[in-house]
């Protein structure tokens, strides 16, 4: 599958991956904009210090579930992934 067909696979909500990359639990998936209510406390103090009231919105964006176990927002995709035609949906647990 190459890029674009990744991307547009990814925002039907498919999660995405290399078979080039390393790591084999990698993976990208999209997160279509949304906002955080500000309601409870659930902003965190150091966001209310960049968004003084109101729910915090967030655009779109893409994120990666890397080999730590961690979630890395803002992921951008390199020239290789851009020309890469080794891009594949992930089917979980892979």
């Amino acid at each position: 599958m190459n890029f674009g067909d990744a991307i547009a696979a990814a925002k039907t909500g498919a999660t995405i991956m290399r078979n080039g990359w390393n790591g084999k639990s990698v993976w990208v998936c999209y997160v279509p904009p949304h906002s955080v209510p500000d309601a409870r406390g659930n902003i965190p103090p150091i966001v209310r210090k960049f968004v003084p009231s109101g729910a915090v919105v967030i655009g779109a964006h893409f994120v990666m579930w890397t080999a730590q176990g961690i979630w890395q927002p803002g992921w951008l995709a390199s020239q290789q992934d851009m020309l890469a035609d080794d891009w594949r949906i992930r089917t979980y647990g892979a």
